[in-house]
């Protein structure tokens, strides 16, 4: 079952400062996707298209179905995200419906989660893990361990804020192997580079969908979703009163570290004002052009102070105070800590559910206008946009996505199981959708 309390936010504020990377990477559009080889690689992250699936069986064309009005939902995005040191290809779908009168009911916005074992990268894995091995026996006390690398890492760093990232997409082109010379999959050498490793991480993972009933789904044009490091900047300097009180933001001490949580995201238990929308627009309002952001085992952010979030980060029991007169208690503030206690665990395997992506309000803007280009956009047309994005619809008939965030939790095993509970070579699992609606 979940853990009642993952993350205590309580100390966040000392942990980070401005200036810093955190750990999410954030999906932005970076062009249209025009070259039939990208368009039906699976390794190839996009907003809208078709999906690209991976050579194993095929989606059921009811997974895209929405569970309000049994209609084919549009695909809103497709991100390629193997797991670091696992054999499996993966890749994440998610389905969402335009309708208007689907808006605010659950099942309107789908996930999926599709594996297929890779045995070319799985023999690579083995030999390096053998490898690593016999290394240790030969050094007289063992190294660090090393921090797990999030499935989205690129082979040079992201530069924050930065466009033209088409050699940064979230995975490589697939590749042929029949066109690769004979080799031993076993053998890989020190001289091994990384761009060998992340082809045979994809080689296998393209498939075409022209011949199946998915080539009569709809969708929006596809565009290229690219990643960068999330960074929050310095703030301005300037002069305050000597009065002036400063509020939510993070102490800038020196003791800041990318892998720590960013400050605005600890939670007072005041709701008298909707300081989590506040904090919300905040934290995107530096890199306004996200369509999606991504920390595997994170935190999401959350869009407003509704139901999902009490769910996600349920007030904390107070302490009781003494009615009688003599008597005097100091009672610390206390704040509220995420937890997945309230969410369902995974169907199949039973473990817990992890917070995975959530998809921002840009991309209800980049769908509407399909493949604007985002990148010649001023900040103050941009934020009109988002806000555009954002308005309600109430036209009868209408079509429009009225969220404000969608969130998806997923299995934390990464697990793919058969009917009889074994390890699969290949599965399809539909994964849990929180959605924040646009109040």
């Amino acid at each position: 079952m979940p853990t009642s309390t993952q993350d205590d936010w309580s100390d966040s504020d000392e942990d980070i400062g401005a200036g810093m990377e955190t750990d999410v990477l954030l999906g932005v559009p970076d062009g249209s996707v025009e070259t039939d080889a990208d368009i039906r690689d699976a390794a190839v992250s996009r907003i809208g298209g078709l999906p690209a699936f991976l050579p194993s069986r095929e989606l059921s064309f009811s997974s895209c179905q929405c569970k309000v009005c049994s209609n084919p939902m549009e695909l809103l995005l497709q991100v390629w995200c193997p797991f670091e040191n696992s054999p499996m290809d993966r890749a994440l779908y998610v389905w969402g419906c335009a309708r208007s009168t689907c808006q605010r009911h659950v099942g309107s916005v789908r996930a999926w989660r599709g594996l297929r074992y890779n045995a070319v990268y799985a023999a690579k894995l083995q030999k390096k893990k053998t490898r690593n091995a016999g290394q240790q026996k030969t050094v007289a006390s063992p190294p660090n361990p090393t921090a797990s690398a999030n499935p989205f890492s690129m082979k040079t760093a992201a530069q924050p804020m930065a466009f033209g990232l088409g050699d940064q997409i979230f995975g490589n082109p697939a590749i042929d192997i029949s066109e690769q010379p004979d080799q031993d999959p076993n053998d890989c050498g020190d001289a091994e580079s990384d761009d060998s490793e992340e082809s045979l991480i994809t080689a296998m993972a393209s498939t075409r969908v022209t011949d199946s009933f998915w080539a009569a789904a709809p969708g929006y044009p596809a565009v290229y979703l690219s990643t960068l490091s999330e960074y929050i900047p310095q703030p301005p300097k300037g002069k305050l009163p000597t009065d002036a009180r400063i509020e939510d933001l993070a102490e800038v001490d020196g003791r800041a570290g990318k892998d720590a949580t960013w400050a605005l995201e600890t939670y007072g238990n005041s709701l008298e004002i909707d300081n989590v929308f506040d904090r919300f627009t905040k934290r995107i309002g530096f890199t306004g052009e996200q369509c999606l952001r991504y920390e595997l085992g994170g935190t999401p952010l959350p869009f407003a102070s509704d139901k999902v979030f009490e769910q996600l980060f349920p007030a904390p029991s107070q302490a009781t105070l003494p009615i009688t007169k003599g008597e005097f208690k100091v009672v610390q503030t206390t704040k509220r800590s995420y937890s997945t206690a309230s969410l369902p665990p995974c169907p199949s395997c039973k473990s817990s559910r992890v917070f995975e992506c959530q998809l921002m309000p840009n991309l209800i803007n980049v769908l509407r206008n399909s493949v604007g280009d985002e990148r010649r956009l001023t900040d103050e047309q941009r934020i009109k946009a988002v806000q555009d994005a954002l308005k309600r619809n109430k036209e009868p008939g209408s079509r429009g996505m009225e969220w404000g965030t969608c969130m998806v939790f997923s299995c934390g095993n990464d697990c793919c199981l058969d009917d009889g509970g074994q390890d699969d070579k290949g599965c399809w699992r539909e994964e849990y959708v929180l959605v924040q609606w646009d109040e």
